[in-house]
């Protein structure tokens, strides 16, 4: 995948745009039914997606090997089941309620696959880091 910090700012800058279209759509029709939806767009695709952009491009060695490849498209395929399946549960069908949870448990864990990128990719200085660290002590 190419950069993938380039695909999670594009997916960001989509969902800002989605995001706000919903609350100018529900601010229109003074139907504020979807608005959990309107707040996890807004932080699940605009806020967590430009974050996870910004923190690949600041530390270009977590994005080596697959496993930011797995994280963006668990991310995604997630949120794409999860934000469809709350608002048809908020709008009366309380039937897709086991979706919600499951989709709501793969992004939990997107982020739990996060947690490690960044833990593994900045536990400890590098190479040239580590040189930087010992000079800088």
């Amino acid at each position: 995948m190419k950069r993938v910090s380039d695909r999670f700012f594009q997916l960001a800058v989509l969902g800002a745009l989605v995001g706000m279209g919903l609350g100018v759509m529900m601010g229109k029709n003074e139907d504020f039914t979807l608005a959990p939806v309107h707040a996890h767009i807004n932080l699940l695709i605009w806020v967590s997606m430009f974050l996870y952009a910004l923190f690949y491009r600041a530390v270009p060695k977590a994005t080596a090997g697959v496993l930011p490849v797995i994280h963006f498209g668990l991310n995604v395929l997630s949120i794409l089941v999860l934000l469809p399946a709350l608002a048809m549960m908020l709008l009366g069908d309380k039937s897709v309620a086991p979706i919600v949870g499951v989709a709501s448990i793969g992004v939990w864990t997107s982020m739990l696959l996060f947690a490690f990128i960044v833990i593994k990719s900045t536990w400890k200085a590098e190479g040239a880091d580590a040189a930087e660290t010992r000079k800088a002590a």
